[in-house]
Order: structure tokens, then sequence, then C-alpha cells
């Protein structure tokens, strides 16, 4: 279900978030000296709390830092980098690639690829159909995006933030100035700007790939009224987020 992926980045967020906050150094610049119960790994600890000049630690206590980290995913954008990475048979990994790349290089690095292998669904959907694959291309999306400017955005897997625009995954529809556009990526009118726990940001990924101009280009359509899809559903992953998640934190949802 989709609120365990939502619950899981909150708990490694909050875990990154209190092993930075919680160093030896912002102990020594609040002017606190560590202590066997300030709920730290700090001073000469081997673990929390334990070890080195505290009381030793349990089996299983001390934390094994020993090995090799490598980074293995990012996830700003669930789902992109495995949807667009061209790995070919043979080739190393693209996605792999792409995870253990840094923001500031994944455009240069990724971001032709991505664009090729869009347009490359588009080619089997159209050969899926009978069509000509030059007559079935991706088409500028909802938010007035081009191949080329949605896959720039996609391939750098990260989230921009818009401090003067709602946050969101994907909301079309909203003329937050009145001068008729709705929400282009111009500068002042951003469609992708964050997300919120609410957010289907599997279907809006499909969305934003397969929709086209109004959303729903490749929905499952009957186009001839005999009661079967003529056309894929490609939109949806068929899969809601149902959980009425609480409005505070830990943001958790009665169990379904």
């Amino acid at each position: 279900m989709k609120l365990n992926t939502y619950l899981a980045g909150l708990g490694l967020l909050g875990m990154m978030s209190l092993a930075v906050a919680c160093s030896d150094d912002d102990s020594q610049e609040l002017g606190m000296a560590p202590t066997c119960m300030d709920g730290m790994m700090n001073g000469d600890e081997t673990g929390i709390d334990c070890g080195g000049s505290c009381a030793p630690c349990m089996d299983g206590m001390a934390p094994d830092f020993s090995g090799t980290y490598e980074q293995q995913d990012h996830m700003g954008r669930p789902g992109i980098n495995t949807v667009l990475s061209a790995d070919m048979e043979g080739e190393a990994s693209v996605k792999d690639a792409h995870n253990a790349s840094i923001p500031s290089e994944m455009t240069a690095a990724f971001q032709a690829g991505f664009q090729a292998r869009l347009e490359a669904y588009h080619d089997v959907y159209a050969n899926l159909l009978g069509l000509d694959p030059a007559d079935v291309n991706y088409e500028t999306n909802i938010l007035g995006l081009d191949a080329a400017t949605l896959t720039t955005y996609l391939s750098a897997d990260v989230l921009e933030v818009a401090p003067d625009a709602p946050t969101t995954y994907f909301n079309p529809g909203t003329d937050n100035d009145n001068d008729g556009r709705i929400l282009v990526p111009d500068g002042d009118e951003i469609g992708l700007t964050g997300r919120t726990l609410r957010d289907d940001v599997i279907d809006i990924s499909l969305i934003l790939l397969f929709g086209g101009a109004e959303g729903d280009r490749f929905s499952g359509q009957d186009l001839d009224g005999d009661g079967m899809q003529d056309l894929p559903r490609l939109t949806s992953d068929g899969v809601s987020l149902t959980a009425d998640i609480s409005a505070d934190f830990p943001y958790i949802g009665a169990p379904e």
C-alpha cells in the first residue's frame, strides 16, 4: 500500500535528521558535555549511552560501521528512475548509476536517455495498436511540458521547492494570478513543487508521462462502444490511497 512508502520515507528522514542533529559537535557547541544518559552516541561511547567510559553495551546495542557504504537510491520522485532508465542487456545498470549520482550531474548524464525511453514507450504502444509509431509520440502534457522539458525535470531526482506556491506533486487547474495560465512552469507558476502525504505519486507520474494535454490520453478508453478497452490504461496503476492520515506528526493513518 502506498501509505507504507510514505511512512518508510518519513521514518528514514527522521533517523537522518537525528543523526545530523545529535552529533558530538552539536553538544559541544551548546556547552553540554556528553553523558551516559543523553540518548546520543557521543564522547567515547561505542553505542548509544554505552561503551567506553559508560556501562558496557549489551549484545546488539553497539552499531557496526565496518564495511563500505554507497548511495543506493534517491526517491525524490518514486518510480521515475525505474520507468525511464534505459538499461540494455550487457550494459551496466543505468538505474544504479542514476541512484549513485549527485543531482547536479544527473540532467547532463541521464536526460537524453530518459527522453529516448519515453518516446520508445509510445512506439511500443503504437505497434500494439497497429498504428504507425511516427504518429504516436509523446504529447505535451497537462502542465504544458514537452518531452525534453519534462525529462529535464525528472532526470534530476529531487523535489523543487516553491516558497510562494502551494506544495503539491501535481496541481493542474489552478490559475494563481488569473492570467489564463494553468501552472505553466515559467518561474512564477510551477506545477511540481514538492509532495504532500496524500499525493498519489505513481498515478501523477503516469499522467505526466502518458496523459497528454488533458491528462487522460491513454486511460483505457473504449473508442468504438463495444465495451472493450481500445487504448491501454497508462495513466494509473489502479491503486489508491485510502487511509485517513492524521494531520499531526507522525502522520499515521488507522490500520486497514
